[in-house]
């Protein structure tokens, strides 16, 4: 298959079930390179063996970020929720993924991979999570592929360094300087939400 995937883990070594990373088979030569980022009938299969139901992409997103730019962390509640599939088209994040699912064995547990145009490796976030990214690279440019369309009435904004998930975000690299929107700044703790705010 042109995509392959593997499982997510914290950084306790726990799996969380659902995201996965997608791994493209770049071929190169001396004029450069060539890839499939997406494939619809390897991305059913791919789904199908991690048995997850299949997904329809209705949206394409695009960020141009600065180093430091710490965008999220984000999600949307039902009706609205939305699957992802992110991938880093140049520089690199450090992008973060947190299980809201109150049923899940991993709830309120997070995964944190980096994505580069190096590697080309895109992550999968299905719904029920919610997603932000640090620009560690001078500027990165992130796609990501969307399962709903956005909604402001149903968007929410967890703040990004609330002790209750204790995101491990390697600001050292950037002495401690990062770049949050005023939403983002003003995100809501994860005491604040209500029961309708997360999922099953």
């Amino acid at each position: 298959m042109p995509l392959k995937s593997k499982k997510c883990f914290t950084k306790d070594n726990i799996e969380i079930k659902g995201p996965l990373i997608i791994e493209p088979e770049i071929f190169q030569d001396k004029r450069g390179f060539f890839f499939e980022s997406w494939n619809k009938r390897n991305w059913e299969e791919i789904l199908k063996i991690d048995n997850q139901s299949s997904q329809n992409f209705v949206q394409d997103n695009h960020s141009k970020s600065s180093k430091g730019t710490l965008r999220g962390l984000h999600f949307q509640i039902i009706p609205s929720a939305q699957g992802k599939l992110v991938r880093c088209i140049k520089g690199e994040i450090f992008d973060v993924a947190i299980d809201l699912r109150k049923s899940s064995s991993t709830f309120c547990n997070y995964i944190a991979v980096r994505l580069n145009n190096k590697t080309q490796e895109q992550l999968w976030i299905p719904k029920g999570f919610a997603h932000g990214f640090l620009t560690v690279s001078d500027y990165a440019e992130v796609n990501y592929k969307t399962t709903d369309y956005w909604d402001s009435k149903n968007e929410k904004t967890l703040i990004w360094d609330d002790k209750m998930f204790n995101i491990e975000w390697p600001l050292e690299e950037l002495n401690f300087n990062i770049n949050l929107s005023i939403k983002d700044q003003n995100g809501l703790k994860f005491s604040q939400l209500s029961d309708k705010d997360l999922f099953l």
